[in-house]
């Protein structure tokens, strides 16, 4: 199974650590988060690994090299201008064969347990030209709770709040390529085409989940790993 992984982030929220790294190489618990992301395809079946690279992108090619240390063949499409997250996903699918059937797509700043088998199996299922993993919107503030005549009957912290938002994971059909920007964002583009079409499909996943675009992302993925609640690289 092949994966591409968006790694060209600048990480501007993670300054000073991504001053001189790019985001994905920032480390979790002592290793990369791109290295721990890797495991976790890997685990789930990806045998082919192609980092879309941009912001030293350099520095990928020299933690992973070829990928056999890490369980994987790696494979690299680094942008030699900005070509957007669409843009980088349209290079790189032509890094993979033709004849590959599902492609697995994540965002390079992603960790999480979620299986991709029922992923690529709903968009199998429906003929789908791609599948999205949906993720509980949490609210960032306190919610304070009232009766309809304005008594306060509770407060609650990190509360999910009824709707879905896009966890960056998905699984395309190989012959999509040809709907993706050459350069722009896929999810301004390519995603609306293909829902006017209903030819999107989506899981609603309760997994544990974090995108590490902050200081306080970084500690919470590190907490969460210390607990066995993400998977982590075990090289």
């Amino acid at each position: 199974m092949w994966a591409l992984t968006i790694a060209g982030g600048r990480g501007e929220r993670l300054k000073p650590l991504t001053d001189n790294i790019c985001k994905p190489m920032v480390p979790v618990n002592g290793a990369p988060l791109l290295q721990h992301q890797a495991s976790w395809l890997c685990a789930n079946g990806v045998t082919d690994i192609v980092f879309l690279t941009g912001y030293r992108a350099e520095q990928v090619e020299e933690h992973f090299g070829d990928g056999a240390r890490y369980g994987f063949r790696a494979h690299y499409s680094p942008e030699d201008q900005p070509l957007g997250r669409g843009g980088a996903v349209k290079q790189g699918l032509g890094v993979v064969p033709e004849d590959v059937e599902d492609v697995v797509v994540v965002n390079g700043d992603v960790l999480t347990d979620q299986p991709l088998a029922p992923l690529i199996d709903t968009r199998r299922a429906n003929r789908a030209l791609a599948a999205i993993t949906l993720i509980p919107y949490v609210s960032q503030f306190g919610v304070v709770l009232v009766s309809d005549d304005d008594v306060v009957t509770s407060f609650a912290e990190k509360t999910e709040l009824p709707f879905w938002i896009n966890g960056g994971i998905y699984v395309l059909e190989r012959g999509i390529e040809g709907l993706f920007p050459d350069v722009g964002d896929h999810e301004d583009s390519t995603f609306p085409q293909i829902v006017d079409e209903a030819r999107m499909r989506a899981i609603r996943s309760s997994a544990n989940w974090i995108s590490v675009d902050s200081h306080k992302d970084l500690s919470q993925a590190e907490e969460m790993m210390a607990q066995g609640m993400l998977p982590r690289s075990k090289v």
